[in-house]
């Protein structure tokens, strides 16, 4: 057993990984299981209403909090109506938010008001843990209530 965490540690710092960096990297969601939670976020709303809804996205133990994801809702106009993991934006206007150069919510919007009302909207966004900012995109879904509920991962 030693020789093999050894032997693993070796490969991982030949690969320039330390043990919190995989770590870390494990616990990363991919497009795909974001894309999934967004979709049944959105069903949430349309089956139990936005106040049970967001509830249930804060709660660990409602299953809308997975691996790094996360269950953000916004209205058309941009104003912050629920975040699981930064509740003190919510009431907030983030219209104009351009910190990385990408107006992200502007974009949000835009797709959540598009034929399709879904999409992904591509970002730049900092890395947890450090302050790296990184490719990141969200999928987001305009639910019946006329708003909409996105949830981004890490390209």
């Amino acid at each position: 057993m030693k020789k093999t965490y050894v032997l693993l540690s070796s490969a991982l710092l030949a690969l320039g990984l330390n043990s919190a960096t995989w770590a870390a990297t494990a616990d990363m969601a991919t497009p795909d299981e974001a894309k999934a939670l967004s979709e049944k976020a959105a069903a949430a709303v349309n089956d139990t209403g936005k106040e049970k809804a967001f509830a249930a996205f804060a709660d660990n133990k409602a299953g809308f909090l997975e691996k790094d994801l996360y269950v953000f809702c916004m209205d058309m106009q941009g104003v912050m109506l629920s975040h699981a993991k930064k509740p003190q934006l919510v009431g907030k206007n983030l219209l104009e938010f351009n910190k990385y150069g990408d107006f992200l919510f502007k974009n949000m919007i835009k797709t959540a008001k598009s034929e399709a009302t879904a999409g992904w909207v591509d970002y730049k966004w900092p890395y947890p843990g450090s302050e790296e900012i990184r490719d990141k995109t969200s999928y987001v879904v305009t639910n019946k209530e006329g708003f909409f509920c996105g949830v981004g991962a890490y390209k």
